[in-house]
């Protein structure tokens, strides 16, 4: 029998395929992963982060539809159930994060509050 284990985020068909389509560029580094997380800043109180760079030691490593990515321990208090989606329009283009543990979001949608 195969457990499966829930990932604490997820994304959508889009975000999948634009996170698919950076790390199939010319020159990526293959030795990194993708990081979802947060810091503190913003107009809100705390940052999403979400770019690619190495694993550290205190890492969980989850996959999401064949895209494996790494997030702190820690955080997953703040961002368990968030989605990630990317959006390609004319008006708003990148990556959008919507959370559920969010009390506050700020209007650029990048930061938040607990």
């Amino acid at each position: 029998m195969e457990t499966a284990i829930k990932t604490p985020v997820s994304f959508t068909l889009s975000a999948i395929n634009e996170i698919k389509r950076l790390m199939n560029e010319e020159g990526f580094d293959k030795s990194q992963k993708l990081r979802v997380g947060v810091k503190g800043g913003g107009c809100s109180g705390m940052t999403y982060v979400l770019g690619f760079e190495a694993p550290q030691a205190d890492d969980e490593v989850y996959e999401f539809e064949s895209i494996p990515f790494v997030m702190n321990k820690s955080h997953e208090l703040y961002l368990y159930g968030m989605q990630i989606d990317w959006q390609g329009g004319l008006n708003s283009r990148g990556f959008t994060f919507s959370n559920p543990n969010a009390s506050k979001t700020c209007g650029c949608g990048t930061s938040f509050a607990v």
